[in-house]
């Protein structure tokens, strides 16, 4: 090897350090998404794929920097939910529940002039509660791996990294998180920025789970909007 081309190497990167220094976004990556993934995946399945997540993305990022945490849990995060799509894990007949479900809702929300409780919810359709906060579970969780492969794919790197479109990601995150009412912000903060599971922010907040899941899915979809709607 010539001095010439050992000086304009990209040097390797310290996999096994990168993975042992970061390895705890893996856990709190686990902890957030355990009480709708973990009925399907093991904890120790959920850990297996989130690191090999953290080691694709720090592949693709290279050197870690203060930005790398941020890219890394969307990565993390996403191969989990990448993973419970892939096992197929819902019967057709609960997939078709969805469906119903999303229906009866908005029949019920045009009819109270509010959005329903659980109760009603499972009153109406004729299921039992537990099946109604079990399906809400699921369409969150669809709801979150959407968003995230917006936001991954929006503020993603390859060989060289852009800070403007970085920043302009940022922007347009912030603007979006401004369109929503004020308990929408209130759950998405918790969940992203302090990554608190949605058991947890259920217990702040003095709601069920399931309510805090329809509160984030609404919020996701209105900030899905306003990133789509953002001049790029």
């Amino acid at each position: 090897m010539s001095a010439a081309y050992a000086l304009f190497e990209t040097p390797a990167l310290d996999e096994g350090a990168i993975i042992a220094r970061h390895a705890p976004l893996v856990k709190r990556a686990v902890r957030q998404l355990s009480s709708q993934v973990g009925a399907v995946l093991e904890r120790e399945d959920m850990e297996q794929v989130g690191l090999l997540a953290l080691l694709e993305a720090a592949r693709r990022y290279g050197e870690p920097d203060e930005q790398f945490t941020g890219f890394a849990m969307l990565r993390i995060r996403g191969a989990i939910l990448d993973e419970l799509r892939r096992l197929d894990w819902r019967p057709r007949s609960v997939r078709q529940d969805a469906h119903r479900l999303r229906d009866g809702w908005r029949a019920l929300t045009r009819q109270l002039g509010r959005e329903p409780s659980e109760r009603e919810a499972a009153a109406a359709l004729g299921i039992g509660l537990d099946e109604v906060q079990a399906l809400l579970l699921a369409e969150n969780a669809e709801a979150m791996h959407s968003f995230d492969e917006i936001v991954a794919n929006g503020g993603d790197v390859g060989d060289e990294r852009v800070p403007e479109q970085q920043m302009q990601l940022r922007i347009a995150l912030a603007s979006a998180l401004q369109h929503l009412a004020p308990r929408e912000q209130q759950v998405i903060q918790l969940y992203y920025e302090h990554e608190l599971s949605l058991k947890e922010i259920a217990l702040v907040l003095e709601l069920t789970e399931a309510r805090v899941c329809q509160i984030n899915k609404a919020a996701l979809k209105k900030m899905k909007n306003c990133l789509a709607a953002a001049p790029d």
